[in-house]
């Protein structure tokens, strides 16, 4: 079921983010409605990947240690490469919408397929365009999904990381009824769907 209200935190650094999620985990939100979206690695770095061994994915690269850390928290991922965006990692709730946006060519008025998810998950396009600027320049998304009162309580814990952006969205000033299709997806995108 799609939840179309979330909190959002947007963290400068990879140790931030990280630290909100445990956090989040800590105090009892499930792995099932959180996301972490953020660059999987930099052009300059020599060598990046990961490979699957048993349930852990194992990341090479500068954020090698926080990929590889949070994985084993969420259910699965996707790793992909969006035009203007560049390469993201999405683990947790916000992957398979993103995966759902890029296999079925679905976009909403010109969004990226990150900024599809984002959309379809309750964000409204103006803030969908801050946070993917935001991710642009390597900042991370911390995403809470659920219902108002639990998001109530995941904005206070997430204040405590300080932030620089976090927002409450209520899921009431976007819908999927402006969506449409095309095909093919605007630019070239690579995705690997893991999990």
């Amino acid at each position: 079921m799609l939840q179309n209200e979330s909190v959002v935190a947007v963290f400068g650094e990879h140790q931030e983010a990280d630290a909100a999620v445990k956090k989040l985990v800590g105090a009892g939100f499930t792995p099932d409605n959180l996301s972490i979206v953020g660059k999987g690695y930099h052009s300059e770095e020599k060598v990046v990947g990961f490979y699957n061994a048993g349930e852990r994915i194992q990341f090479w690269g500068k954020r090698g240690a926080l990929w590889g850390s949070l994985w084993g928290l969420f259910a699965g991922g996707v790793s992909l490469t969006i035009p203007i965006v560049g390469h993201i990692m999405v683990l947790g709730y916000l992957a398979a919408i993103v995966v759902s946006a890029v296999e079925g060519a679905v976009m909403v008025g010109g969004l990226s397929a990150l900024g599809a998810a984002l959309y379809s998950a309750g964000v409204p396009r103006d803030s969908v365009v801050q946070y993917e600027q935001a991710v642009k320049a390597d900042g991370f998304l911390v995403i809470v999904h659920g219902e108002v009162e639990e998001l109530t309580r995941a904005r206070a814990l997430l204040a405590l990381g300080n932030p620089s952006r976090l927002d409450l969205h209520d899921g009431l000033t976007s819908s999927l009824s402006d969506a449409h299709y095309v095909a093919p997806v605007s630019g070239p995108v690579s995705a690997t769907s893991i999990g």
